[in-house]
């Protein structure tokens, strides 16, 4: 059961109401950034550390001590539901993460399973429940999946890829096994998010990171109809839900067919033309470059003003990141960033 929220503006802003001011949350706010989260990890893996629901609460609630941000996000990574279908995930500090053997053949596809999500993944809900623990009813919990082309690209591809060569050869070679392939993600992934409603987020995000690779007319086959299936599927579940691509600047219109209740952007694209784009009553959230907050604080502020400027009175607005906060950045600047919103 999802808990009530004393701040409640991040779920008024997804369902496209007027805010007092625009709530604030940051993508990768519980990070490398933080001297405390490095503590958590000193003694254990990345992939320990997801799986652990005390230690993933924990890094869960450091954004919301040290920041005072609106929104939590459970602590996980998008490739949980991937290793549950069956694959071998290895995680390093240099390369990121990385499929030992990952998928290039029909066969390959045939042989993933679709994984029951308590079985599988139940420490993301035990780490939801004893987050929304220690939330104790001060802000909503966001919870979040990868979308499948997402999900799919790194299967195929085996590790994060520059010019996701391999995808795209089975997106042009065997289209029909990329198909299966999609179908079995998007299963696994609605199953994923319903556990964790059940387990009690307020609301969820689909990253589709590198849907951003493909051009319209392949995003709207290979992305499109399977992000649509996940929000038709969790829609009576009556949870808010988000859109996140990289490089979305071409996908817009199409992204808006998904069906979310917001569309984050990136940086590349101009705030003005989203609002253009994006009808009334569908929230927006985004889109500060993060290296930003690796620059002078005057600086930050004038980017930080212009975005609120660009967004004024359009409801249903979402202050985030254009992308994940980096790693350098310092954490003085990003409790700055938030106390620029949130005396907006």
């Amino acid at each position: 059961m999802r808990p009530s929220v004393k701040n409640d503006l991040f779920l008024k802003a997804c369902r496209g109401e007027a805010t007092s001011r625009p709530p604030i949350w940051i993508m990768r706010q519980a990070g490398r950034y933080m001297p405390e989260y490095q503590a958590l990890r000193k003694n254990t893996t990345f992939l320990n550390l997801c799986k652990t629901p005390d230690l993933a609460a924990s890094a869960t609630l450091l954004p919301v001590d040290m920041l005072g941000i609106d929104v939590a996000i459970i602590f996980s990574d998008i490739l949980v539901p991937v290793e549950a279908m069956g694959l071998e995930l290895i995680f390093s500090e240099k390369k990121g993460p990385s499929f030992p053997s990952p998928v290039r053949t029909r066969k390959d596809v045939e042989a993933l399973c679709t994984p029951d999500p308590l079985e599988k993944t139940g420490f993301v809900a035990q780490a939801i429940k004893e987050s929304n623990r220690r939330i104790d009813g001060r802000i909503p919990l966001i919870g979040f999946s990868g979308s499948p082309f997402t999900l799919a690209t790194y299967m195929v591809e085996g590790e994060i890829s520059k010019d996701f060569s391999r995808v795209k050869k089975m997106m042009f070679q065997d289209p029909d096994t990329l198909h299966l392939l999609l179908e079995r993600a998007t299963k696994t992934v609605i199953d994923y998010l319903k556990m964790q409603v059940d387990a009690g987020i307020h609301a969820y995000q689909l990253f589709d990171t590198w849907a951003g690779s493909l051009n319209p007319v392949h995003y709207r086959e290979f992305a499109l109809p399977y992000t649509k299936k996940i929000v038709e599927a969790l829609s009576r579940e009556g949870v808010p839900s988000l859109l996140y691509v990289n490089g979305s600047c071409a996908l817009l219109p199409d992204m808006i067919q998904a069906g979310t209740d917001v569309i984050s952007v990136d940086w590349r694209v101009s705030l003005p033309m989203v609002r253009n784009i994006i009808p009334e009553g569908k929230g927006i959230q985004g889109n500060l470059d993060p290296v930003s907050l690796l620059g002078t604080s005057e600086a930050l502020k004038k980017e930080v003003h212009r975005i609120l400027a660009e967004m004024k009175g359009r409801k249903g607005y979402i202050f985030n990141l254009g992308h994940g906060i980096l790693p350098e950045t310092s954490v003085s600047m990003a409790q700055y960033l938030v106390k620029l919103v949130q005396e907006s």
